[in-house]
């Protein structure tokens, strides 16, 4: 009993020490947004009704749409709103279509469960249940832990995260060919640098190379 109490209260602390930094996250972000969207919102409100703003965790950015006018009336509120909405939205269908990909491994592995004697559905009911659970899981994980390092990047950061894109694909060798064709042979291994040797064509009155001093037509080229 009192080990779950204690549990019961860390959870707790946990929960209220993580609503503070969320909190301060949001309210960094407003403040960082505010002066821009109010700026759009009073010189530009009949051109634009929604803007794009860029919203990030250090390894991914995600464009957030907001809409402006509720942003004015919010005083830039709305901007948090539209992030929690559309990284919720990103996470669940990215994990959703994970847990399509585990549900047909499912269905194929649940069909060996006869040959053990035992019922396939009571085991796909019980294992489906469990991949459901673990990807809610996962949701819930991936969406706090973007919500608590969110950021408007800087173009810097955004630099960043384009270099180290640059630096992966130039470092990956998998697709890449040589820009000389002529270097590879049939089975694409490259050919020798070393000099073509060739040689000198004998002629048909030409003495034999063998050194039997018979001419090239009468010896060895005979047949030729």
């Amino acid at each position: 009993m009192y080990r779950r109490q204690n549990i019961s209260e860390l959870s707790e602390a946990l929960a209220e020490q993580i609503q503070k930094v969320y909190g301060r996250r949001a309210e960094t972000l407003v403040a960082q947004a505010w002066p821009i969207m109010k700026n759009i919102y009073e010189t530009q409100r009949a051109t634009y009704e929604n803007v794009v703003v860029p919203v990030g965790d250090g390894k991914r950015i995600y464009q957030v749409i907001v809409n402006i006018k509720k942003a004015y009336e919010s005083k830039g509120k709305e901007l948090i709103r539209a992030i929690n909405k559309t990284i919720n939205l990103v996470m669940i269908d990215e994990y959703w279509k994970e847990h399509l990909r585990d549900m047909d491994d499912l269905k194929q592995s649940v069909q060996n469960a006869t040959y053990e004697q035992k019922d396939p559905l009571l085991i796909y009911k019980f294992e489906s249940f469990k991949l459901f659970s673990e990807m809610l899981e996962k949701i819930a994980r991936e969406v706090l832990a973007f919500l608590l390092k969110a950021h408007i990047p800087l173009r810097q950061d955004q630099d960043k995260l384009d270099k180290a894109g640059n630096e992966r694909r130039r470092t990956d060798l998998s697709n890449t060919q040589t820009s000389r064709p002529e270097m590879l042979t049939q089975s694409a291994e490259p050919r020798s640098n070393a000099p073509v040797h060739v040689e000198k064509q004998v002629g048909r009155n030409d003495p034999c190379p063998c050194g039997s001093g018979k001419k090239y037509k009468h010896c060895h080229g005979k047949n030729l």
